[in-house]
């Protein structure tokens, strides 16, 4: 029996990690992140878009590792603040600022607005080591909350609310979350088109190259 495809996710996040890993559970395929590998380069995440970060670090990661890559870029869209923070949602208070400080810089720039209406963007990318790459997109609309609840999730759960299920992200099961959110809708979506990306990979992953070995005729 072959072994089962492995894609590495270009995360050092074990949040992302353990939704992704939730989704694709069914699925014939070993998932590892970065923390299964020793140190490699950091990438920089400059560009101008979602899409754009998402391909970087799939496709880097990819070269690097020789292994098919996933990657998302994700962030929350505030519309009081222009669509602040965007791609610069993880850096949005600084190098090395937590979660926590994050969340408190942005609920510091929504004291007295009324327009509370934001929404949680997501790009993923799947990369091989050639460079080519499937992307799929989706996208979560919710509201700024006063104040911050519940103890789950990552980055800005805390202060995301969803209306429908009148929770925070962060007081959401990785189920309930993985339904509704905007990574959860976008791997749904890889989920249900999976046979295809594997067959996908499997089409464009560079074959090895058999050499002699010493002594044997060419």
């Amino acid at each position: 029996m072959s072994a089962p495809l492995c894609i590495v996710i270009a995360t050092r996040n074990s949040g992302k990690t353990a939704e992704i890993k939730d989704l694709l559970k069914d699925y014939p395929v070993e998932i590892k992140s970065l923390e299964d590998f020793g140190p490699i380069p950091e990438v920089a995440e400059d560009g101008d878009t979602f899409d754009e970060n998402a391909y970087k670090k799939a496709s880097f990661t990819a070269r690097i590792l020789g292994l098919p890559a996933l990657a998302d870029d994700s962030g929350l869209v505030v519309e009081a603040l222009d669509g602040r923070p965007g791609v610069f949602s993880a850096r949005y208070a600084g190098a090395g600022a937590t979660d926590a400080e994050r969340c408190e810089k942005l609920l510091a720039e929504m004291a007295g607005r009324k327009n509370r209406r934001a929404a949680f963007e997501c790009v993923i990318s799947i990369a091989v080591p050639a460079g080519q790459a499937l992307t799929y997109e989706a996208r979560c609309e919710g509201l700024i909350a006063e104040t911050p609840a519940g103890e789950g999730g990552f980055g800005y759960d805390p202060i995301f609310f969803f209306p429908p299920l009148e929770k925070a992200f962060a007081q959401m099961t990785i189920g309930e979350k993985g339904r509704v959110s905007h990574r959860g809708k976008a791997l749904a979506e890889l989920r249900d088109e999976f046979e295809k990306v594997i067959q996908w990979i499997e089409m464009h992953m560079p074959q090895p190259v058999p050499f002699p070995c010493s002594g044997e005729q060419t």
